[in-house]
C-alpha cells in the first residue's frame, strides 16, 4: 500500500468518485408493491364495505339511541340490551360513522367488548378501524394498540367475506379510506402504529405484511412518521431483507425527508448487499442535501469499500471524514484492520494500531480477535498467541471467538495436544464453542485414532445441543468399533436419536458393519429394526454388513436369506455381496457349493473379480485341496488376469504349510517377475514353512533378506522362527530372538508366549514355563484355552495332573471355555502310571 500508510500526509488533491452524481435510480419498485396494489384492487371489488358518504338515517330513534349509548362516559348494559338484537353489523357501521364526533372512544371500546362477548356481534373491519382511530385521536395509544392486535391475530369476531391471510390489506384499505373522512393529520399516527405493530409484534409473520401495508398506505399518500420510517428500514436490514429495504426507501424518498439515520441505514443496506457503487451515490446525494453524514455514516462505507476490497479508497474516505470533523472511532480502525487481514497485509496494520494509538484509542476485543483469527488462518499460530497474550496484559479478557480462532489454527497446524487442552479450557470457562471448532477438533483426533476423545467432545456437542456431521460421525463409529468400544458406539447412535439427530443410512451402516465384524448380530439387529421405525432405507452396504455378520458366525443360510431379501426391496446385489457368501461357504468348508455359486454369478452377468478368486483359491487351500487351488491359480495366469500379493501370499502359505518350500520359493519369485513386490506376509509364510521343515536357520537368514528389502519383521514373523528353535529344543536362541524383537519395538503377542511356553515343556523345564505364563499376564496378554491346554498337558505328562485340574478350575472362573481338549488331555492324564503312583 506503499505511502498509504503514512496516513497523516495523504492528501486529496482532486475530487474522488464518492461525488459522482447518479446518473441511475437508485432501485425500482419491483414485484413487491405491485402485487399489494393488485390484492388491494381485489380487495376493493370482494369487500362489501359501507359507503362513506354520510347516509339520511331513516329510522331517527335508532342514530339517536346509539348516540346517547357511545356519548356518555360510562357504559349503559341495560340500553345496549336493548338496541343489539335489532342491529345488523353494517348498519352499525354507517351508525358509528355518523356519530363519531359525539362518541367517547372509551364507553365505545367498552360497547365493542360487550357487544361481542355477551351478544356474539360481528363488527365490519371499517368498524374497528372507525373505534382504533378515535382512540388514537384522544391520545389513547396503548388500547388502539391492544385492539388493532386483537383484530390482527383473529381474536376479535369479524364480519368479513376476505381471506384471513389478507386481512393485513383489508385493514390498511379500510384505514386509508377512512382518512377521507377523518382529519388528515391522523393519517401519520395510523400509519406509524400499523407499521410499527406488524414490525414487532407479528414478526414472526414476516416483514412482508409490513411492506405491504406501507406501500398500500403510501400509494394512497399516507406516510408515517420520520421515526416509524427508520424502525421499519431498520428492521429489513437486520432481517437481511436488502431488495425489500431498498424498494421501501425508494418510497420513503417520495414521501418524507430522509434524515441522517435514514440515509445512514440505507448505505448500510447497499453495503450489505454488495452495491457499493449505489452506496457512494447516496452518500453524494446526501452530502448534496446539506445533510452531514455522521461516524456511523462513514462507517458503514468504509465497511463496504474493505469488504470489495478497494482498500485504498478505504482509506482515503477514512482521511476524508477526519478532513470533515467527524472523528474515526475504534469501529472505523477495527474494519480498516479487518480489511487489511483479508488482503494478508498484515505489516500495514501496526501503522494502522500506531494511529489509533496515537489518537488515544485503545484496542478492544474485536480487534484482537480480528488479528489473531487472521495470523491463525495463515497458519502463524505463534503470532496469535502474542496477540493473546498482549490482549491480556491489557485486561482484555479472551472471548470465545479468541479460543474458537486459535483451536481452529492448531488443528490446521496439526497441533492437537493444544487444541485438545485449549477446546477443554474453553469449556471449562463456560464459553461457547462453535460446531466448526468442534468438527476440526473431532476430524483430528478421529485422524490420529483418538476415538475416545473424539467421542468424549461429541458428547459435549450432544449435550449443548449441537448436532455432529455426519461425515465425522461415520468416521467416529467406525473407529470406536475398531477399538472395541461397541457398546460406547451404540450408545452413541441411541444418544444422537434421542437428541433429534438420527444417524443417516451411511452413518448407521458403519456401526453395523462393526457390530457385525465383532460377530454381535443381535445389537445389529437391533440397530436395524431402529433404523426401519426411523425410516431409514437400507442399502447394499447395510445389507452386505448384515451377510458378513451372518457368515462370520457360520450361519451362511441367514446370509443367503439376506440376499433375497436384498433383491425383493430392488437392490440387485453386485460381486461384493457375492464375494461375502463366497468367503462364509469356504469358512464352512463349502468350497465346492462356493464355486457352484461363482458360477451362477457369471450366468447372472456379475463379473468376479481379483477378490473373488482370491477367496475360492483360499478355500481349496484350507480345505487342503492344493492341487485344485494350483489349477485354478494356473488358469488365472493363462487368462492374464491381473493377480495381486494376497492370490500369491494364499498359495505361498498353503505349499509353505504343507512343506513344499521349492513350490513357495517359486511364486515368490514368480511375484517379482510380475512386478509384485513380496510383503511381510510373504516372508512370514516361508519362514514358518521353512522353521516347519527343520530349516531353522535358512528361515534366520531368509529374516535377515527381509530386513534388507526394506520390510521390518512383526511379531508373526519372529514366532515363526521361535517356533522353528523351539521345537528343535534350542531355547537359548529363543532369548537371541525375543532380544531382537525387543529392539525392534516389537512385543511377543499371545501365540509367541504359548510356543515359547510349549518350548519349555518339552525340556521338561515347567518352573520357565510358568515364570512365562506369568510374564504374559503381567504384560495383559490373556492366555487362551490353547495356552493352557498346552500347559495342561505337560504337566499330566510329568504327573502332576492335581497341577493341572487346579490350572483348569482357574480358568474355567476366568470365563474361558474349556474344550474338548481339556478334557482328553486331564482324562488321559489320570491314566497314566506316573499319576496313579502319584495318587498313591
Amino acid at each position: 500500500m506503499h505511502s498509504l500508510m503514512d496516513l497523516r500526509r495523504l492528501a486529496i488533491t482532486k475530487p474522488i468518485y464518492f461525488y459522482t452524481p447518479i446518473t441511475r435510480p437508485l432501485t425500482c419498485v419491483t414485484s413487491t408493491a405491485q402485487q399489494s396494489l393488485q390484492t388491494q384492487q381485489d380487495l376493493q371489488k370482494q369487500s362489501p364495505q359501507p359507503s362513506l358518504k354520510q347516509p339520511e338515517c331513516s329510522n331517527q330513534n335508532l342514530v339517536k339511541l346509539v348516540s346517547s349509548i357511545l356519548s356518555k362516559r360510562s357504559l349503559d348494559s341495560s340500553s345496549c340490551k336493548e338496541l343489539l338484537p335489532g342491529l345488523s353489523p353494517y348498519e352499525f357501521d354507517r351508525l358509528l360513522l355518523d356519530a363519531r364526533s359525539n362518541v367517547n372512544p372509551k364507553t365505545a371500546l367498552n360497547f365493542f367488548y360487550f357487544a361481542s362477548k355477551s351478544f356474539k356481534f360481528q363488527f365490519t373491519v371499517r368498524s374497528y378501524c372507525i373505534l382504533i382511530r378515535l382512540l388514537l385521536v384522544s391520545n389513547l395509544l396503548a388500547p388502539s394498540r391492544l385492539l388493532l392486535i386483537r383484530l390482527i391475530d383473529g381474536m376479535m369476531p369479524v364480519l368479513s367475506v376476505n381471506n384471513p391471510t389478507v386481512r393485513h390489506l383489508e385493514i390498511a384499505t379500510v384505514m386509508a379510506d377512512l382518512n377521507t373522512v377523518f382529519e388528515p393529520g391522523i393519517g401519520v399516527q395510523v400509519a406509524d402504529l400499523l407499521v410499527h405493530v406488524y414490525c414487532s409484534q407479528f414478526v414472526n409473520l414476516g416483514l412482508s405484511h409490513a411492506v405491504d401495508v406501507f406501500s398500500l398506505l403510501g400509494k394512497k399518500g399516507i406516510f408515517p412518521s420520520l421515526k416509524t420510517c427508520n424502525f421499519l428500514l431498520s428492521a429489513l436490514v437486520r432481517a437481511n431483507e436488502l431488495q425489500k429495504s431498498y424498494e421501501v426507501f425508494e418510497m420513503m424518498s417520495h414521501g418524507v425527508s430522509p434524515d441522517v439515520f435514514l440515509f445512514t441505514t440505507a448505505i448500510n443496506a447497499f453495503c450489505k448487499g454488495g452495491r457499493i457503487e449505489d452506496a457512494i451515490q447516496l452518500f453524494s446525494k446526501m452530502e448534496k442535501s446539506n445533510i452531514a453524514p455522521n461516524v456511523v455514516t462513514y462507517n458503514n462505507i468504509i465497511n463496504g469499500l474493505c469488504r470489495s476490497g478497494s482498500l485504498d479508497e478505504a482509506f482515503q474516505l477514512k482521511e476524508k471524514m477526519t478532513e470533515e470533523g467527524v472523528k474515526p472511532t475504534v469501529i472505523t480502525y477495527s474494519v480498516l484492520i479487518n480489511g487489511l487481514i483479508k488482503s494478508e497485509k498484515f505489516d500495514e496494520v501496526n501503522f494502522v494500531l500506531k494511529e489509533m494509538s496515537d489518537g488515544g484509542l485503545v484496542p478492544n476485543e474485536v480487534i484482537y480477535n480480528t488479528l489473531i483469527d487472521g495470523y491463525c488462518k495463515l497458519g502463524k499460530i505463534s503470532e496469535a498467541l502474542k496477540i493473546r497474550n498482549d490482549m491480556s496484559s491489557k485486561g482484555i479478557s479472551p472471548n470465545s471467538v479468541t479460543f474458537n480462532s486459535l483451536i481452529i489454527g492448531f488443528c490446521r497446524s496439526g497441533q492437537m495436544e493444544h487444541a485438545e487442552h485449549l477446546l477443554k479450557e474453553t469449556l471449562s470457562r463456560g464459553l461457547s464453542v462453535s460446531e466448526g471448532v468442534y468438527a476440526s477438533v473431532i476430524h483430528l483426533l478421529c485422524k490420529e485414532s483418538r476415538f475416545y476423545s473424539a467421542l468424549c467432545f461429541t458428547r459435549e456437542m450432544l449435550f449443548r445441543n449441537l448436532r455432529p456431521r455426519d461425515d465425522l460421525l461415520t468416521k467416529l463409529f467406525s473407529g470406536l468399533c475398531k477399538d472395541g468400544k461397541h457398546l460406547e458406539a451404540t450408545e452413541l447412535w441411541f444418544k444422537l436419536s434421542e437428541k433429534g439427530f438420527a444417524p443417516n443410512t451411511v452413518t448407521s451402516n458403519a456401526l453395523i458393519y462393526g457390530l457385525c465384524e465383532a460377530g454381535n448380530m443381535k445389537e445389529a439387529g437391533r440397530i436395524l429394526k431402529e433404523m426401519l421405525a426411523r425410516g431409514l432405507v437400507l442399502d447394499r452396504i447395510s445389507y452386505n454388513a448384515l451377510i458378513w455378520g451372518c457368515c462370520k458366525e457360520g450361519k451362511v443360510e441367514e446370509g443367503f436369506k439376506l440376499k433375497e431379501k436384498m433383491i425383493k426391496q430392488g437392490i440387485h446385489p453386485e460381486i461384493s455381496t457375492y464375494n461375502l457368501l463366497l468367503l462364509g461357504l469356504c469358512n464352512v468348508s463349502k468350497v465346492e457349493e462356493a464355486v457352484k455359486l461363482r458360477d451362477e454369478c457369471m450366468r447372472n452377468g456379475v463379473v468376479s473379480n481379483i477378490h473373488t478368486y482370491g477367496i475360492i483359491i483360499d478355500g481349496y487351500c484350507k480345505a487342503d485341496k492344493i492341487k485344485e487351488a494350483q489349477n485354478l491359480f494356473d488358469k488365472l495366469v493363462s487368462e492374464k488376469v491381473e493377480l495381486n500379493a494376497v492370490v500369491y501370499n494364499t498359495m505361498i502359505r498353503a505349499y509353505g504349510k504343507n512343506g513344499n518350500i521349492m513350490a513357495a520359493f517359486k511364486l515368490r519369485d514368480d511375484m517379482r517377475c510380475k512386478g509384485i513386490q513380496p510383503t511381510i506376509s510373504t516372508y512370514s509364510s516361508l519362514i514358518h514353512g521353512m522353521c516347519k521343515t527343520g530349516l531353522v536357520e535358512d528361515a534366520r537368514e531368509l529374516l535377515e533378506e527381509m530386513k534388507a528389502e526394506g520390510l521390518l519383521p512383526n511379531a508373526v514373523c519372529y514366532t515363526a522362527l521361535i517356533g522353528g528353535y523351539c521345537r528343535l529344543g534350542q531355547m537359548d536362541r529363543v532369548g537371541n530372538i525375543l532380544q531382537e524383537m525387543s529392539s525392534n519395538n516389537v512385543q511377543p503377542n499371545k501365540v509367541t508366549y504359548t510356543i515359547m511356553i510349549d518350548g519349555f515343556c518339552k525340556l521338561g523345564n515347567i518352573e520357565e514355563a510358568t515364570k512365562l505364563l506369568n510374564e504374559m499376564k503381567e504384560k495383559g496378554l490373556v492366555p487362551d484355552v490353547v495356552t493352557y491346554n498346552v500347559f495342561a498337558k505337560w504337566l499330566c505328562k510329568e504327573g502332576r495332573v492335581e497341577e493341572a485340574f487346579k490350572v483348569c478350575d482357574h480358568i474355567s472362573g476366568t470365563g474361558i471355555n474349556l474344550d474338548e481338549i481339556t478334557y482328553t488331555t486331564l482324562i488321559h492324564g489320570w491314566s497314566q502310571p506316573s499319576a496313579i503312583k502319584n495318587e498313591e
